[in-house]
C-alpha cells in the first residue's frame, strides 16, 4: 500500500507524508467524501508498526508528486505498544474455555469477544463503547490465559455465549449487531490495558448513582463523577416479593411479622449483610438470589408483600455503560472512555513483529 512516507513541517506543525503506487486498489478511499475509516486505520497500523516518530495527526496522501487526499488521524500518543509475533492476533490466540459442565473447549479470541460483548448488546450502543469494552474483556482473558490457562465461560465479571445463542433474541437485526461486534472487535485487534504493567480486571457496571466508586483491593480503581447515569431508565427500580415467595427463595419461613434489619453497609451505603428471622444473608448472595440490579437497597415492609428499592445497576466500578455511552454521543473514543473510567491504567497494543 505504502511504499515510502516521509514528516514534514511546516513551520507550524509535523505533516506525515505517504506515498502511493499508482496500483493503490482502494480508489473509494480517496474521494473527498469518503468516510476515511479504513484509511485512518491503516495509516495508524502503519506509523505503529513501522514506529515512525510522528506527533502531528495531519496526512497527505501522494501519488507521483501530486497530493490526492488529505485528512486527519487521532492522536493517541498514551497507547503503548509491544512487539510480538502474530500469536496476539483476535484470529489466532486461542482461549481455552470452561463451561459450566467443567468441560473444556478452545475458541479464537476473537470468537470469544464477540459471544461475550453480546452479552451486553442493547439497542444503539456506540461502537466507542463497544471498542473500550472489549479492550477490557480482551485484557481479561490475557490475565487469565497467563496464570490459570482457563477461562470460565461465567464468571463475576463477564458471561460468555456463542454468538448463534443470540439469533433469535437479536431477530430482526441479527446481522446488523453482529456486524458492529466484530467490528469492535477488529478496529481493537491485540489492544489491552494494564496497571503498572499487570493486566487488570475487567469491571463494568449498567449504571450508578452518580459516580463510580474505588476499591483498596484494586489500586487502579478511581472514583469519578458519572452524573449522566442519574438520567438512567433504572436509576432507580424498584420490585416486589410475597412473604410466601421470599420463604421459597431463601428455604426458611418469612412472614409479616418477621423482622428484617440490614445490619451492614459499606461506606457507600452497599449492603453488605442483611438478616431476616434471625438469619443473617451475604448481600451479594441476597441480590442474587432475588435478581436486584444492586446491592444499593431499601427495604419496605408492606402487609402482604416487601418491596425492595435499588439504586443504579452493578457494583459501580469501572466503566459505567450508560456514562460511557454518554461520552460517546459526545465525541469521546474508546481510549478517552477508558481513561476517564480508569484514569491510572495505561492503555497498549501488541503488535506484529517486523521481518528483519
Amino acid at each position: 500500500m505504502f511504499y515510502r512516507y516521509e514528516v514534514k513541517n511546516n513551520g507550524v506543525e509535523d505533516i506525515l507524508y505517504l506515498y502511493l503506487t499508482m496500483n493503490y486498489e482502494f480508489s473509494k478511499e480517496l474521494t473527498h467524501n469518503s468516510d476515511d475509516g479504513d484509511l485512518k486505520r491503516r495509516t495508524t497500523n502503519f506509523i505503529k508498526n513501522n514506529h515512525i516518530s510522528f506527533d502531528g495527526d495531519k496526512v497527505y496522501l501522494v501519488i507521483d508528486g501530486v497530493i490526492v487526499k488529505a485528512f486527519q488521524i487521532p492522536k493517541e500518543e498514551n497507547i503503548h505498544t509491544e512487539v510480538s509475533k502474530d500469536y496476539f492476533d483476535d484470529l489466532k490466540y486461542m482461549v481455552t474455555l470452561k463451561l459450566e459442565d467443567d468441560s473444556t473447549v478452545e475458541v479464537s479470541l476473537q470468537e470469544y469477544l464477540i459471544g461475550s460483548l453480546a452479552t451486553n448488546m442493547v439497542p444503539n450502543l456506540p461502537l466507542e463503547v463497544l471498542k473500550a469494552m472489549a479492550i477490557l474483556y480482551r485484557t481479561y482473558v490475557y490475565k487469565e490465559m497467563s496464570t490459570s490457562k482457563v477461562v470460565s465461560s461465567i464468571n463475576d465479571y463477564v458471561v460468555y455465549k456463542p454468538i448463534d445463542y443470540y439469533k433469535i433474541a437479536f431477530a430482526p437485526e441479527y446481522d446488523k449487531i453482529l456486524a458492529t461486534l466484530q467490528e469492535a472487535v477488529r478496529q481493537t485487534n491485540s489492544m489491552f490495558v494494564t496497571y503498572k504493567n499487570d493486566y487488570i480486571l475487567p469491571f463494568i457496571h449498567v449504571s450508578n448513582f452518580g459516580k463510580t466508586l474505588d476499591d483498596s483491593r484494586y489500586p487502579y480503581l478511581s472514583s469519578v463523577p458519572s452524573l449522566w447515569d442519574a438520567s438512567a431508565p433504572f436509576y432507580v427500580d424498584t420490585i416486589s416479593f410475597s412473604y410466601d415467595l421470599l420463604s421459597k427463595i431463601f428455604q426458611f419461613t418469612i412472614t409479616k411479622d418477621s423482622e428484617f434489619k440490614i445490619s451492614e453497609i459499606s461506606p457507600y451505603g452497599k449492603v453488605l449483610k442483611i438478616s431476616i428471622a434471625g438469619h443473617d444473608i451475604d448481600g451479594k448472595r441476597f441480590s442474587q438470589l432475588l435478581h436486584l440490579k444492586s446491592q444499593y437497597l431499601s427495604i419496605i415492609l408492606n402487609m402482604n408483600d416487601v418491596s425492595i428499592i435499588t439504586k443504579g445497576w452493578g457494583d459501580f466500578l469501572g466503566l459505567s455503560i450508560w456514562g460511557a455511552c454518554s461520552l460517546a454521543k459526545n465525541g469521546c473514543s474508546y481510549a478517552n472512555i477508558l481513561e476517564y473510567y480508569f484514569p491510572k491504567i495505561q492503555l497498549c497494543e501488541y503488535v506484529k513483529e517486523l521481518p528483519d
